[in-house]
Formats: structure tokens, sequence, C-alpha cells
């Protein structure tokens, strides 16, 4: 994709006065669920209204979906509120019938963008297609993939593209339903800042008390957009109860949310230092958590050297640790002194932790 530029297109004719919003149930369940929660939307910010048709579960036996009888439903929704629609398609099936019942945005989801072989299939199926066609991150963080799948639209005529990141799924216990990953999203945007970028908080926490936090990292980000999972009584929704929130809810996190607004002068500074600062305020997350980790780690030797009598301070080890790290700083632009500070607070900290086991 060399003049990404184009794929901005259809998001900068809209000419929105504040990021693009996705929002509506995260399962189309009944015809009178899907017009209420429309209604309920239709005269807030809501750019497109969101409902799944198709929904296969990680296992067979929960709500899969109403199937092409939702279709219905979404055409429905266009005639009585005005608002444009969209649905996930997972197979040229999918496509065929979301583009009958002229859908006006598609999107592909975590589980089929891991497919080169199933992105190929929605290709061919969309090959030409005027329409919104958004592309969900792997489930794995993987960027290659993620833009490959993209890319595989592209090379097939659809010029109306754009990604949304849901976050990655982890073996590790988290917070997160999908962990963020931020870092990654970073880099995407660095690859194509030109290519629109929604983030999608429902999937990244799994929680309603956390979009706020997550739409509002995902802005001060310059991501382009939200897609937030919306119904009428979340508590008794037929999937993904859990991440939900209500019209009401919905509309007072956008009123809440800091959208940056500022003068055309201030633009050129302000916009490139408050995105770096958030990339500042998303790395040091991670160094927390990495050295959260380390020490839950020490706590562990703290325990062997306790069970085997072991003194705590191993020069030797701690000598061939500093040597190597210095090195490494080296190579990455760090300074020998900040380096054997850092490293020295970090070991202290080890140490107390290990005493504290030693001593219990």
């Amino acid at each position: 994709m060399k003049n990404t530029k184009e794929l901005r297109t259809w998001l900068d004719d809209m000419n929105l006065p504040h990021p693009l919003v996705i929002a509506g149930p995260c399962s189309a369940e009944t015809e009178e669920q899907v017009l209420k929660i429309a209604h309920e939307l239709k005269d807030s910010d809501v750019n497109y209204f969101r409902a799944g048709i198709w929904k296969p579960r990680t296992r067979p036996g929960n709500f899969e979906g109403v199937g092409a009888l939702g279709l219905k439903w979404l055409q429905k929704v266009k005639e009585e509120t005005g608002m444009k629609t969209c649905t996930e398609v997972a197979n040229a099936a999918h496509v065929k019938l979301a583009l009958e019942y002229d859908v006006d945005l598609l999107w592909i989801g975590a589980r089929s963008t891991v497919s080169p072989f199933i992105m190929q299939e929605i290709a061919d199926a969309l090959q030409g297609t005027d329409k919104i066609v958004l592309v969900k991150n792997p489930v794995n963080p993987d960027l290659a993939l993620w833009l490959g799948g993209i890319e595989r639209l592209y090379t097939a005529g659809i010029k109306n593209l754009g990604a949304i990141h849901r976050g990655f799924s982890t073996y590790e216990k988290s917070k997160y339903r999908n962990i963020p990953e931020w870092q990654l999203a970073i880099e995407f945007q660095n690859k194509f800042p030109d290519l629109p970028l929604i983030c999608d908080p429902s999937h990244i926490t799994g929680n309603r008390e956390m979009i706020q936090e997550v739409s509002q990292t995902a802005l001060d980000l310059n991501f382009d957009g939200l897609m937030i999972e919306t119904h009428f009584d979340p508590e008794n929704a037929w999937s993904d109860a859990a991440q939900q929130v209500t019209p009401t809810t919905l509309k007072q996190i956008m009123e809440d949310l800091k959208i940056k607004k500022e003068t055309e002068t201030a633009v050129s500074y302000r916009e490139p230092l408050e995105s770096l600062r958030a990339q500042i305020n998303v790395v040091d997350d991670q160094l927390i958590d990495l050295l959260g980790k380390r020490m839950k780690v020490a706590d562990q030797i703290g325990q062997l050297k306790k069970d085997q009598n072991v003194a705590v301070l191993q020069s030797r080890r701690w000598n061939e640790i500093l040597g190597n790290m210095v090195l490494e700083g080296s190579n990455r632009g760090l300074s020998e002194e900040f380096v054997l500070k850092m490293f020295k607070a970090i070991h202290q900290e080890s140490i107390n932790h290990q005493e504290k086991i030693i001593n219990a």
C-alpha cells in the first residue's frame, strides 16, 4: 500500500466534529431489541449502528447469532432512524448477504484476520466494492498478519479501508480480556499514519467499568474512533454481557472523554506532543508491569534460597548482570551511569523481597 492517503478519504469526507463512533449490541437478539437500542442512540454521537448477526462462539452450544434474519432488522434501523449500519462478516456467504441488504460498513473479526485463506476469500467476495471495510487485529500480536489482511483487501480494489484494534489474547492473567499491547498499535500507526484506526475498548476490557479509561487512552494516542458495544439491558444480553454499556452510559462516556480541541497554530505542536506523551504513558505502564513480574521471580528465588540455606547476595551473579546490562544499555543509547543507577535500585528491591521471605 504505497499511497495510503486515499484510504482516509471516506473518514475525511464525513467531516466529523468528534471521533468516529460505532455502537450497538454485541448481538442482534430480536427485532424489538435492535430497534429499541437504535432509537435510543439516534440522537447521540453515534455514526454507525453495529450489531453482530453471525456470532460463532469459542465453544459450540452458546447463542451463535440470528443469522441473515438480523439483516432485515438492520434495514429497519436505517429506515426508521437514518443511521448507517454495520456488521461482521466471516466468509464469502456473509459478504454476499450483507451487500444484498445494503449494510454500509463491514468489519472482519480477529478470528478471520488470523487466516490468510479466509482473508483472501473475503477479499475476492468484496472485490471492487465501495463499502467501508474495517479489519480487526488478529487474535495474536502479529503486525505482519494484520497488515497482510488489509493488503489483500487493498489489492482487491477496496479503497475505503480501516483497522480496528481490539487487543490480543494472552495466557497470562490480566485485568484486560484482551491485552491492548498499545505499542503494537503505535507501530501500526507509524507504518500507515493515513489508515484510519478505530479502538474497540469493549473487547479489550471485557468490563464495562473500564471502557472510559481505555477509550481515553486510545484518543490520546490519536485513534480515529471507537467501537463500543451498547445494550439497553446489558446484564441480560445474550452474549458478552459484562462488556456492554447502556445508551445512557455511552452518551455520558462520550461527554466525559477529553478530546483535544486546539487552534490551528497550536495543533502542529500540541497534537504530536500529546501523542508522544501518551506513548510514554503506555511504555511506563509496561515497565511497571515488567518490574512487578521480575519481583515475583525474585520472590521465588528467595524461597529457594531459604529452603537451601543460601545467602541472599550472590556477588558473582550480580556482577554478571551488571556487566551485561551496561553493554545492552549502551547498544540502546543509554548511558552507563543511568544503567548502573537503575539496576542497582532494582537489585536492592530484589534483595528486599528475598530477605523478607527468608526472615519470615
